[in-house]
């Protein structure tokens, strides 16, 4: 049975259709023209899919009339079904009878077999329902006219039954059209139609005029019972009618309603008129624009087949974009996969200043103006064309957006997510370098390190300089997120400005510890010394930012084993005594000797640099391959020091010549009627003089002072003031014991 072809405008039949193929049997050859005509809506809509999980299904059945998919040959299937019921209703069962008998026969078994003609009816359906999904015809004057024909054969055939009921009557004069004309078989068919069409509308649409009414008690019967059709015809041609009426002013009313709602919003709230003005303009523009984005349709779709649209619509537009120039066709098919279109109406905010943006978009068409707020005021910096591209310095750099971005005139934008973005630098490293590049070359003369002490000046100059100094200017701000993008694109970490300066340098000094990490992590030097002979290190201590240094320190470790000495022997040359007690606090052994074999102690005897001398002796800094006449001047030197600063001050407060604390302990831990366990120590500041220290050891803990020695924790006994270190533990000892 040959198929009507159902023209459609959303399925382009191919000219070359590849034959199915079965397990068990060679493929059969298909003609074009007759795909072309089978590859409609229709087809595809009376498709029988086979049945699941069946992987070797047998389609040699198949010919190339069709594509219909079935179990059975649509010829068997079409004479197992209907073949018989139509052929029955189309044969002339009195013609027939006419031809073999000769004569005319009327009885009641032709007239069962003349009702089967209504199985025609079946067809008049389906053909409606074609017309009704055909996107040639308007569905509203299809419906209508299928509303229309269904009315007309019904009222057809209850004038037809009325009429036959009067014409079987045996007394003609008590019928309703014998009432009206006693010989109405002698009167026209046309003229007794026409009278029986007319009873049926107006029994149908009103309670009749009376003119027309039933004579018998037959007619009454089948007037009851029409009359009771036609309240459900009624109802079906009025509900039918009111859908299509309603679902046209639909979307009207709904449009009305969100409008109304709108502006009582507005006015409860008090909202200003710029504002108002936003919200409706968008309303307008969704309901104008509903028809046209139509991503509510195609996000229903397979996912292949969703690409494909979006690589169709998006993909010339996002080719040409600044940032994408050059990439690979994978990575541009990966944002083009996750592109949203959208429409938003004149003065309609974007992105607002000072907001992290989420979204990247790219305007397809219309115009968008840059506005920046200045003392409250709107100042227009700059306007967007079709092709530009905004939002892409706030995801990229991780920043705060500089400008309100807002619509000019009516435009179409693509929205394009962050993270997709994010993504797509990652899909491949080549087009992360290059996108990288596209964003530094068209963004010279953005400011990204606003905490910095310099700027980019000669945006123009080489692109490599320009590169090199605005990843100066990232590790400066402490992005970190922009900083990590510009090193995986392949930029020098080791590069330095005119001053020597490294990123290191910046982020170190500056306190970005997550800077810090990233670079080290990208294998960047950490010895590279500016032109003032500093390195990361000592720029982290110097600004005490403690965990920088602990960081940097414990890498550099691995690399010079001289690295401690080195600070501390150049913080002793610089008299720098505020690092240096930085570095011994974070565990640096006062000991250690730089890459010549000096350590702190040596050089500041060296450069005659007392305070730092007293200080490293203090903290424990080996004295052995020292003289003690060499000992003894440097305390003496300290004295004559602090008694000149006395004297400058005025004699008005005492000058504590040392800083140093040490322990005391009542008793010694090897004499058993000495030494008390339970008792607590005394954590005192060490005094001027040995006698002092004898004095304040005896009010401590109660005993005679000119009767009591001291000694350290091996057990050597201490008389003298200058060989006690900060942080020493020493036992009272009470000779009359």
């Amino acid at each position: 049975m040959n198929s009507e072809v159902l023209p459609c405008g959303f399925c382009t039949p191919p000219s070359k259709r590849s034959s199915i193929t079965s397990q068990n049997s060679d493929a059969i050859p298909a003609k074009n023209d007759d795909l072309t005509s089978s590859n409609t809506l229709r087809n595809l809509s009376k498709m029988v899919l086979p049945p699941l999980g069946v992987s070797a299904y047998n389609y040699n059945h198949l010919n190339s009339n069709g594509w219909i998919i079935s179990p059975i040959h649509s010829k068997y299937r079409y004479l197992s079904t209907w073949f018989i019921m139509d052929l029955a209703s189309t044969i002339p069962y009195e013609a027939l009878a006419l031809m073999f008998t000769g004569k005319y026969k009327e009885s009641i078994s032709y007239y069962l077999l003349g009702l089967l003609r209504f199985w025609r009816l079946r067809r008049v359906k389906q053909f409606f329902t074609r017309l009704e999904k055909d996107i040639r015809f308007s569905y509203f004057w299809v419906r209508c006219a299928r509303l229309l024909f269904v009315t007309l054969f019904l009222v057809h055939c209850a004038g037809c039954l009325y009429y036959l009921l009067a014409d079987r009557y045996p007394h003609e004069g008590k019928t309703w059209i014998g009432a009206m004309n006693p010989n109405f078989r002698e009167t026209s068919l046309w003229v007794r139609y026409i009278s029986a069409i007319y009873w049926s509308i107006t029994t149908m649409t009103t309670v009749g005029y009376g003119d027309l009414h039933a004579n018998n008690t037959l007619e009454m019967i089948f007037i009851i019972f029409y009359m009771l059709f036609n309240l459900s015809l009624t109802a079906y041609l009025i509900g039918n009618m009111t859908n299509l009426v309603v679902e046209g002013t639909r979307r009207t009313m709904e449009f009305r309603s969100s409008i109304e709602a709108a502006s009582s919003f507005v006015s409860r709230n008090r909202l200003p008129t710029r504002l108002k003005e936003q919200i409706l303009g968008y309303m307008c523009l969704r309901f104008k624009a509903e028809n046209l984005n139509q991503f509510q349709l195609i996000e229903h779709l397979p996912n292949s087949i969703y690409k494909n649209i979006c690589q169709h619509l998006f993909l010339p537009t996002i080719e040409k974009v600044y940032l994408f120039r050059g990439i690979t066709r994978k990575s541009l098919l990966v944002l083009v996969a996750n592109t949203k279109a959208e429409y938003l109406p004149p003065r309609e905010d974007i992105i607002m200043q000072n907001e992290v943006a989420s979204d990247i978009y790219i305007i397809v068409s219309g115009e968008v103006e840059m506005i920046d707020y200045e003392s409250e005021k709107e100042i227009v910096v700059g306007t967007l064309q079709v092709g530009d591209m905004f939002g892409e310095v706030a995801a990229i750099c991780s920043t705060p957006q500089s400008f309100t971005i807002r619509t000019r005139t009516l435009a179409q934008l693509l929205r394009l997510n962050n993270s997709t973005l994010i993504e797509a630098m990652k899909f491949r490293q080549e087009d992360h370098v290059v996108m990288v590049n596209n964003f530094l070359q068209h963004n010279r003369k953005l400011n990204v390190a606003s905490a910095g002490d310099w700027r980019i000046e000669n945006a123009d100059r080489d692109g490599e300089l320009f590169k090199a100094l605005h990843l100066l200017n990232v590790a400066a701000a402490g992005n970190s997120i922009f900083l990590d993008k510009l090193l995986k694109a392949k930029l020098d970490p080791d590069v330095c400005d005119s001053r020597g300066r490294t990123p290191l340098h910046e982020a170190a000094s500056r306190g970005h510890e997550e800077c810090v990490i990233l670079l080290l992590n990208h294998g960047c030097n950490v010895l590279l010394r500016d032109l003032n002979d500093n390195t990361a290190l000592w720029d982290a201590i110097s600004a005490k930012h403690y965990n920088i240094f602990h960081l940097l320190y414990n890498y550099t470790t691995i690399q010079d084993p001289h690295i401690a000495g080195d600070l501390l022997t150049t913080a002793t040359k610089r008299n720098d005594i505020a690092v240096i007690k930085d570095l011994l606090k974070c565990g640096l052994d006062v000991d250690s000797t730089n890459l010549h074999g000096l350590t702190a102690l040596q050089v500041a005897l060296t450069t005659n640099h007392v305070e730092i001398a007293t200080l490293l002796i203090a903290y424990g800094a080996k004295t052995g391959d020292l003289n003690g006449n060499t000992i003894s001047s440097i305390f003496a030197a300290r004295n004559q020091h602090f008694v000149q600063v006395n004297k400058k001050r005025g004699n008005d407060s005492k000058f504590e010549p040392s800083c140093a604390r040490i322990n005391l302990f009542k008793g010694y831990p090897t004499s058993s009627n000495t030494f008390d366990k339970n008792s607590t120590g005394r954590l005192i500041r060490l005094p001027s003089s040995f006698e002092e220290l004898q004095v304040i050891a005896g009010e401590k803990f109660k005993v005679n002072a000119t009767n009591l020695t001291i000694v350290n924790e091996e057990g050597a006994e201490v008389d003298s003031i200058q060989v006690i270190r900060d942080n020493d533990k020493l036992y009272v000892v009470d000779n009359s014991i």
